[in-house]
C-alpha cells in the first residue's frame, strides 16, 4: 500500500470517471449521484456490505450497465461517445473478474482463453493459446499446475478462479489498464491469495489500476491505495487508506464493531453429546460440536463433505426428517435453482416438514421465508421476487436460511461465507453458535484461517488425507499451516 504523500505525488491519469450517475431497476436506487475518478497507478478497495451497489457500480464501469442519468467518460473520452459504454470500456482495457465466475464449463481453458481475444492469429492458435495461457498463469500464481489443455469444468472452484484471474490480467489484442477484481480470493487459500496480492502489487507499479472488492478487511488495508465506502447505493466515503482504522471503516460501512465478541469455540468445561459422524478418513464429530476442516485449498476437505453429504442424503424416498443440511460456497453450481423465486429456494429443504399429503402449505412456506428475510436481513423487499434479483451475498444468505431453517441435526458447510459482509458474518456466527448450543452440529471447510480458529475441534487435510488434529489451544495458524505441509509434531 502507497503512503498518502506518495499517492498525492503521483500524476493523475485516469482511466475511467463517473459524473454523477443514477441507475435504478424500477422502484429500486441501485446507485445514486455517484463520482468516481480511476487513476493509473493506483488500487481502490471498494467496500461495503451486501446490497450496497458495489457490482451495480462495477458493471457500469465495465460497460455492461447504462446509467440513467450522469456520464462514464473513459481514458478522457479518448473514444467516440456513439460508441457502446461495453466497447468504450474493452477498448480501454477494463477487465472484470466477477465472484460468479463467467468461464464456460464445457470448454478447455485454452478455449476459454481464446474466447477473450477480437483477433488470434488462425494458425497453430491452440499451441500458441496454451503457451500464452501457461504464461499468464505463471506471472500470477507460480507453481500452480493447471494444465492449459484440461477442462475447465474438471478443475476446482479454486483453479476456476485461478484461470479467470490469469486470463483478466493477460496480455492479448491489448494490455489491461483496469482489472476489476469482485472478491478474488474467496475461494483461495491463503498461500494463492498471497500470490495474487503480490501481483496485484506489481501491476499497479507498472501504471496498471485495480478495483479490489473484499469483504475481507485486512486484504482491503494490504493492498488498497484508497478506500471508497458504499451504502445504500452512494459512496459515503473516499479517501486514502492511510487515514482510516479497522474500526473507522466498520463504522462507516454501517456495522458498529462488537466488543468483546464471543468467540465459537466452546470452553474446555462444555460437554458435547454423543459421536454424531465418523467418516472413512478419520474424521469425527460430536453432537453440538462445530469441527472444522482446513488446509490448502483443493486437497480434499471439498470432496469429504461432499461424499458425507450425499451417502446420507441418497435415499430412495424423502425422509420426513432429514439428516444432513447443506450450503454450499459454489452457490451458482451446488447452490441455487436460478430460476426460481427467493421464497422457492429458501422452502425447498423445509418443504417436507411442512408438507401434508403431498401438497404445499403456501401459507406456512410464505411465512417461514418472510420470517428468514428479517432474521438474516435478506435485501428485498418480496420473496417472490427471482433469486437472482439479489446481489451474491444476499444469495448466499438464503442457502443459509435454507439450511439453519431446517430440522436437520447436522449442517455441512463448504466455505460458505465467500462474498459474504462482516456484519452478516457476525449474525450467522450468532446463529451457529446458538444452533451448536441446541445441539446441532457443524462440518465446516473454510479458505479463512480465522473462521476456522473459532472452531472447538480442527481437522488439516493434506494429499487428501488427515494430516494433524487440533483441539483447544492447539487451534493456530501456525499450526495449520504446519499440518498443511506435513510439518506438524502429531501429524499422521
Amino acid at each position: 500500500m502507497k503512503t498518502e504523500n506518495e499517492i498525492s505525488g503521483v500524476a493523475e491519469t485516469p482511466v475511467v470517471k463517473l459524473d454523477g450517475v443514477h441507475m435504478s431497476f424500477g422502484p429500486v436506487h441501485a446507485l445514486t449521484d455517484v463520482h468516481l475518478t480511476v487513476n493509473r497507478g493506483e488500487c481502490i478497495g471498494l467496500v461495503g456490505h451486501n446490497g450496497a451497489g458495489k457490482s451495480t457500480l462495477v458493471n457500469v464501469i465495465n460497460g455492461r450497465l447504462t446509467p440513467g442519468k450522469g456520464q462514464v467518460i473513459y481514458d478522457d473520452d479518448a473514444h467516440s461517445k456513439a460508441a457502446r459504454n461495453a466497447l468504450q470500456a474493452r477498448d480501454s482495457g477494463i477487465r472484470s473478474v466477477f465472484q460468479e465466475l463467467s468461464l464456460c464449463p464445457n470448454l478447455t481453458v485454452l478455449e476459454n482463453f481464446r474466447i477473450s481475444y477480437k483477433s488470434m492469429p488462425g494458425a497453430s492458435w491452440r499451441k500458441r493459446a496454451r503457451e500464452a495461457m501457461r504464461a499468464c498463469l505463471d506471472r500470477v500464481f507460480p507453481g500452480h499446475g493447471i494444465d492449459p489443455r484440461a477442462m475447465l469444468g474438471a478443475l476446482t472452484i479454486a483453479q476456476r478462479q485461478m484461470v479467470e484471474i490469469a486470463i483478466a490480467f493477460s496480455r492479448r489484442d491489448m494490455d489491461a489498464n483496469l482489472v476489476i477484481l469482485d472478491e478474488p480470493t474467496s475461494s483461495l487459500d491463503a498461500t494463492i491469495a498471497s500470490q495474487l496480492l503480490d501481483y496485484a502489487r506489481h501491476f499497479c507499479a507498472r501504471g496498471g489500476a485495480i478495483i479490489f472488492i473484499s469483504h475481507m478487511l485486512g486484504e482491503i488495508f494490504e493492498i488498497a491505495d484508497r478506500i471508497v465506502v458504499m451504502k445504500d447505493g452512494k459512496i459515503v466515503e473516499d479517501e486514502p487508506a492511510a487515514r482510516f482504522t479497522h474500526e473507522r471503516l466498520v463504522e462507516t460501512m454501517g456495522h458498529m464493531t462488537a466488543e468483546g465478541e464471543p468467540t465459537l469455540r466452546a470452553r474446555e468445561s462444555l460437554r458435547f453429546g454423543p459421536e454424531v459422524v465418523r467418516m472413512q478418513n478419520g474424521l469425527t464429530a460430536r453432537e453440538g460440536e462445530i469441527v472444522g476442516l482446513a488446509g490448502l485449498a483443493g486437497h480434499g476437505q471439498a470432496a469429504s463433505l461432499a461424499r458425507f453429504f450425499m451417502e446420507k442424503s441418497s435415499v430412495w424416498k424423502a425422509k420426513k426428517n432429514p439428516e444432513v443440511a447443506f450450503v454450499a460456497g459454489d452457490r451458482t453450481r451446488d447452490g441455487i435453482m436460478p430460476m426460481w423465486s427467493i421464497m422457492r429456494n429458501l422452502s425447498l429443504k423445509t418443504l417436507v416438514e411442512f408438507g401434508k399429503i403431498g401438497l404445499i402449505d403456501i401459507n406456512a412456506e410464505r411465512k417461514l421465508a418472510e420470517d428468514w428475510r428479517e432474521r438474516i436481513e435478506i435485501r428485498t423487499d418480496d420473496v417472490r421476487n427471482p433469486i437472482l434479483s439479489l446481489s451474491g451475498g444476499n444469495q448466499q444468505k438464503v442457502l443459509f436460511a435454507k439450511a439453519l431453517a431446517s430440522c436437520a441435526p447436522i449442517v455441512v458447510m463448504d466455505d460458505p461465507m465467500r462474498g459474504v459482509d462482516v456484519g452478516t458474518k457476525k449474525e450467522v456466527y450468532g446463529m451457529i453458535r446458538t444452533e451448536a448450543a441446541k445441539g446441532r452440529t457443524f462440518l465446516w471447510y473454510s479458505t479463512e484461517t480465522d473462521e476456522i480458529l473459532k472452531c472447538d475441534r480442527v481437522f488439516v487435510f493434506r494429499d487428501g488425507a488427515i494430516s494433524a488434529e487440533l483441539i483447544g489451544d492447539a487451534i493456530t495458524e501456525e499450526n495449520m499451516l504446519r499440518a498443511s505441509f506435513g510439518m506438524y509434531g502429531n501429524a499422521r
